[in-house]
């Protein structure tokens, strides 16, 4: 006994040194900041796209108070419209602070929403409110909601399903229901908002060349598309307008005024050309004086001139004002942020396994970006006027309640998936350690074996 005591007398431990096993515990376990604890508790999801959200709501809020003169000076409220606006944003945010704690999977009944988004759309020409010459709106408990807005999101998230389920047997019954969805919902959104129901249509058919539609039937759905495009435009112009106005659809005289009108600048000879500001040019001649005004750097916010003219200067042409106030640089990175938020969403799909989500995620992001881009486009005189807002940045309830959704639905589908896999990835760690301390055993065994053998 005393020689095997001495044995392990010779072994020289020093408690003061510790293994590199332990540094790493010890740096495993280190508390977090309360603050990085609290926005990893409210923020959940991709920081990116919560980064884009806020500097979005900040431009909101700086150019929504700068661009609503018009409707400050007819109220005599000098706080009223920056205030309503604020309170949707508010509203907005909690609504992704709700959307993205549920799991993505319950984003699957937004198909019922669909169903009563087109009983809306169908009613609203006949119970609705005319705002600015079109039915759109309807007043439900008190409150106006513009029905085309939840079936855009709702025939998205449909798409994403039925995309996630389309391959297999049924391919081709699946292909027969998103086509008739399709129609059908971007049909009656068309008959009074023909831009909605065109950016709806896009975001669908680019939603069915990702998920793997086959080539053929898109280029049929193309072909189609494109012959009655072509025969609408030209009916449009060689029908003269005496018979335009006697169609019960009240939106085609407008349609007709915008193509006539887009790209024409009217002039007239006055000892030099000059440039005629009619009823009809009347916003993108604004639009354009706006941008013309900002230059570089701009005029700095609250310094706009053309927002006290500029019809819309608070919705569909708040990009010529923010180009006014903040320049050719300000616009250019309004315009990042959007590309930023098409860029990350396609990152965030890319690690997404599941279907669903994956659709999900990039058919929210294609929504926000197109819709964004057409109302740049719009502001510089790239395409006709189509009044769409600026996501999160124009001023509309709800446009800006469901354009928070769209964050909610890519942070829930980020959020989830990361969780999923780290689970995932837990349980091939704890079966890896299962196999390992299998192997161990059976060594043990083995040189407990060969222990017995010496002894004998």
């Amino acid at each position: 006994m005393v020689e095997k005591s001495s044995q392990y007398e010779d072994i020289d431990i020093d408690s003061s040194e510790s293994s590199p096993h332990s540094e790493e515990i010890n740096s495993d376990i280190k508390p977090k900041s309360s603050f990085n604890h609290v926005i990893d508790i409210i923020f959940k999801g991709d920081k990116v796209i919560w980064l884009v959200f806020i500097i979005l709501c900040v431009i909101s809020l700086v150019e929504i108070f700068s661009a609503t003169s018009t409707l400050v000076y007819r109220s005599g409220n000098h706080w009223g419209p920056i205030f309503k606006h604020s309170m949707f944003l508010i509203t907005g945010f909690g609504l992704i602070l709700l959307m993205h704690n549920v799991p993505y999977k319950y984003y699957s009944s937004l198909i019922f929403l669909l169903f009563i988004s087109i009983v809306l759309l169908i009613i609203t020409p006949f119970v609705g409110q005319t705002i600015n010459e079109s039915e759109r709106w309807l007043e439900l408990f008190g409150l106006t909601i513009q029905p085309s807005e939840f079936a855009k999101l709702s025939l998205m998230g449909t798409m994403a399903f039925l995309l996630s389920k389309h391959k297999g047997e049924y391919e081709g019954l699946y292909f027969k229901w998103m086509i008739g969805l399709m129609v059908l919902v971007t049909g009656i959104i068309a008959a009074q908002n023909l831009s909605t129901g065109l950016l709806l249509f896009l975001v669908c058919f680019l939603m069915m060349f990702i998920g793997g539609v086959k080539i053929s039937r898109l280029l049929k759905l193309v072909g189609v598309c494109v012959a009655f495009a072509a025969l609408a435009i030209f009916l449009l112009k060689v029908t003269p307008t005496e018979w335009i106005e006697k169609v019960p659809l009240k939106r085609l005289p407008t349609w007709q005024n915008r193509i006539a009108e887009f790209g024409n600048s009217k002039q007239e000879e006055e000892g030099e050309k000059t440039y005629v500001v009619t009823d009809e040019n009347y916003q993108v001649a604004f639009s354009k004086i706006a941008i013309a005004n900002g230059g570089l750097i701009g005029q700095f916010p609250g310094n706009s001139q053309a927002r006290d003219f500029l019809p819309q200067a608070y919705s569909d042409f708040i990009y010529a004002i923010i180009i006014e106030e903040i320049g050719i640089i300000g616009g250019i990175f309004v315009l990042l942020l959007y590309i930023v938020i098409l860029i990350r969403a396609g990152m965030i799909a890319r690690n997404i396994d599941s279907l669903f989500p994956k659709y999900l995620v990039l058919g929210s992001a294609m929504m926000l970006s197109i819709q964004a881009l057409v109302n740049m486009a719009v502001a510089v005189n790239l395409i006709p006027v189509t009044g769409q807002p600026l996501p999160l940045i124009s001023r509309g309830g709800t446009s800006t309640l469901v354009t928070c959704a769209y964050f909610g639905l890519i942070l829930s589908a980020d959020r989830f998936s990361k969780d999923k896999r780290a689970r995932k990835s837990k349980n091939n760690d704890d079966e890896s350690e299962v196999s390992n301390v299998e192997i161990e055993d059976v060594v043990d065994l083995d040189e407990q074996k060969d222990f017995k053998v010496i002894k004998v």
